[in-house]
């Protein structure tokens, strides 16, 4: 049911959020939405770094392939949440669902410093990571619907990559918490949990006043509350009043959400090429970088000789190449154009990585200079990965945005994720250098198969509106204009 108005009597959602400059609603709505990579990068290097510590006897005496075994976990719960919140997004809206997440996340994070044992660890870790999956498809989900087509590609590239601020603030964390004689090691990565979980208590005060997305009311036919939600946009954003739809958009009379049969249809039927595009470059990143980042540390203390307290100090250059390769060609997404960045970044990450994992077999480099390497390599990964998140989030309808980030977020992170801890730990459980060379070598040849990929199958998304990339189901047969929305892959 369309409710109370008439919609084609509305302006028109998509084309009043394009009109609109740049302001501080925008620079508001993407802080308080985007600080959900930060609490990942908090999560995932706190892991990481505290690996050698969590193996002690004075914290949870784990052996290194229960470490391994933890990273697995988060990511598994990560892919479930990604799968169920994706649902319930689309179905119940970015604003709900952003909510409910960011609660399951500080709820976990605060009981994972309260585990008792492995077993317990392990299902705190696995909630913790339900949680931000769910935030993946719901924040993407809202940054790209709230965000102007010519800075869409930027900003999603910046909010991505700053993951790495929250692993930069965890490398900090790790070197001040396991300072000798300040913090017994039973309670030093404790009370790493609990700040990661009062993180999460700002950032849940922050999102308070950030409204539904328009965009899907609008789709869903709430058209009352649509305008509302826009009106209050503009008068934040700045002040202009409602005014006549331009040409060019699609408009949507709405209807009930697409169940899970149907967005399979959808994705795999109307955007078969879209479809592969995905799968591939998320499995590659997922694969690429969880393989290599879970078990930084212990390669670090295993390999390299460097002492666990001093990891946090490896992981600042690291965590800094990382956010400045995103903030620093996000810009080009926009300009030069999303299949040449991502042939780019994916071809030179993975003959990088190939360079590194060879000087890492031969002994060539120390720990600082190793590190080095691969902060060079991960410069151009990082813009890639999160180049990934933002070809999933344009490739298709509003109706099924959310979940479709959620199901590629879920198929890259279970092929590459949830596989690439467990593998690697095994790899460095050997203490053999070639096994896991092989490692590193693997992971390249996916992020150069992946560049080959988008070489193919991508499509020019930049600057161009959501709607005029595809159209929401629910649209009526658009009229021949320049901008008329693609439906099907071209």
């Amino acid at each position: 049911m369309i409710g109370d108005d008439h919609h084609d009597s509305q302006p028109d959602i998509a084309a009043r959020l394009e009109r609109l400059p740049w302001s501080r609603f925008h620079r508001r709505a993407v802080f308080a939405l985007g600080i959900t990579w930060i609490l990942d990068g908090l999560e995932v290097t706190l892991v990481g770094a505290l690996a050698p510590l969590l193996t002690r006897p004075a914290a949870l005496a784990l052996t290194a392939r229960a470490v391994g075994l933890l990273a697995s976990s988060y990511l598994a719960g990560a892919v479930l949440g990604s799968l169920v919140f994706g649902h319930l997004a689309d179905r119940s809206g970015r604003k709900r669902l952003f909510t409910v997440t960011l609660v399951l996340y500080i709820a976990a994070t605060a009981a994972s410093g309260l585990a008792w044992n492995f077993a317990s660890l392990a299902l705190f870790r696995f909630l913790t990571g339900a949680g931000i999956g769910g935030e993946y498809s719901a924040i993407n989900s809202a940054i790209q619907e709230l965000v102007p087509a010519e800075r869409r590609g930027r900003v999603d590239l910046i909010v991505n990559g700053s993951f790495w601020l929250g692993a930069a603030a965890a490398a900090g964390l790790n070197v001040v918490l396991l300072a000798p004689g300040w913090l017994p090691v039973s309670w030093a990565w404790r009370l790493a949990f609990l700040l990661g979980a009062a993180l999460g208590l700002i950032a849940l005060l922050l999102r308070r006043h950030i409204p539904e997305s328009p965009r899907w009311l609008q789709a869903r036919g709430r058209l009352r509350e649509a305008q509302a939600a826009m009106s209050a946009i503009e008068a934040a954003a700045s002040g202009l009043h409602p005014s006549t739809a331009g040409e060019g958009y699609a408009r949507s009379a709405g209807r009930p959400s697409v169940g899970l049969a149907a967005t399979l249809r959808v994705i795999l039927c109307q955007y078969p090429r879209r479809a592969l595009l995905g799968g591939v470059l998320m499995t590659a990143q997922a694969f690429f970088y969880n393989a290599f980042f879970f078990t930084y540390a212990l390669v670090l203390v295993r390999f390299l000789g460097v002492r666990a307290t001093h990891v946090g100090f490896y992981l600042w250059p690291f965590a800094l190449s990382n956010f400045l390769g995103a903030a620093s060609l996000a810009r080009f997404f926009d300009t030069i154009g999303r299949r040449a960045m991502m042939v780019a970044t994916y071809g030179l990450s993975g003959l990088l990585m190939i360079a590194a994992a060879w000087m890492f077999r031969v002994q060539a480099l120390n720990g600082f200079t190793q590190t080095l390497a691969w902060a060079g390599i991960f410069f151009f990964a990082s813009a890639g990965a999160s180049g990934a998140y933002l070809t999933v989030s344009e490739s298709f309808p509003i109706e099924v945005r959310a979940r479709a980030i959620g199901l590629f977020y879920a198929f890259g992170t279970a092929v590459g994720g949830v596989l690439a801890p467990a593998l690697f730990t095994t790899l460095i459980a050997s203490g053999s250098r070639t096994r896991v060379f092989y490692g590193y070598l693997l992971a390249a040849v996916l992020m150069l198969i992946a560049a080959g990929v988008e070489g193919v199958l991508g499509f020019a998304a930049e600057r161009r509106p959501l709607e005029a990339l595809t159209a929401p189901l629910t649209a009526p047969p658009p009229r021949p204009t320049s901008d008329t929305p693609v439906n099907r892959d071209s």
